[in-house]
């Protein structure tokens, strides 16, 4: 979110924002007795949703402040932590949808090109070293590898492929990660 900090000294001496403080709070005094009762938990929540101490401070009172405005609305007093929560959340979504994105035009792209390719006979060399590799496991470990990593299914998947607990699958493919990196001509490959 961009803010404007000062535009001329004129301006630097007039702030642009008032901060509302507890003795504003006057007109509703179970307001200003929640607010004092219950500021140190809300702060702690708008402080998981905001990185920076200050704008955690800054969202609070814009929730605060949200709450005041709808205090006779609200019904059920028992309610307000709920209530405010919901507003620090809306107006943490409303700042991030409304935060300006900066992009510039350049020449060169600042993405790395990529992984630069090796020779295609050192790839299969490595490749056939671990297909030799894979074909030494047991036949469960095998499958599991097989299906794991050449055919990208999940955990889950495989066990239900394979008739087995997530769990099996996971301690079954780290031995055989484990028996795979102590491969001889795997290492040697490396």
């Amino acid at each position: 979110m961009t803010t404007l900090v000062c535009t001329s000294a004129s301006n630097a001496a007039t702030p642009t924002t008032q901060t509302l403080s507890f003795a504003s709070y006057t007109s509703y005094p179970s307001f200003s007795s929640y607010v004092k009762a219950r500021r140190p938990v809300l702060l702690r929540t708008a402080r998981s949703l905001t990185a920076n101490p200050s704008d955690a401070e800054d969202l609070l009172q814009t929730a605060l402040t949200k709450t005041y405005v709808a205090w006779e609305r609200i019904e059920d007093h028992r309610a307000l932590d709920g209530y405010v929560r919901r507003a620090l959340l809306n107006t943490r979504t409303s700042q991030w949808r409304k935060r300006k994105v900066d992009e510039f035009v350049c020449d060169e792209l600042p993405e790395p090109e990529g992984t630069p390719v090796g020779d295609p006979a050192d790839q299969q060399v490595l490749h056939d070293a671990m297909w030799r590799a894979i074909m030494k496991l047991p036949a469960r470990q095998r499958a599991m590898v097989v299906l794991r990593y050449y055919e990208d299914l999940s955990e889950v998947q495989t066990a239900e492929v394979l008739g087995v607990s997530v769990g099996t699958v996971k301690s079954a493919v780290s031995r055989a990660l484990g028996k795979l990196r102590e491969d001889p001509e795997l290492v040697l490959a490396r």
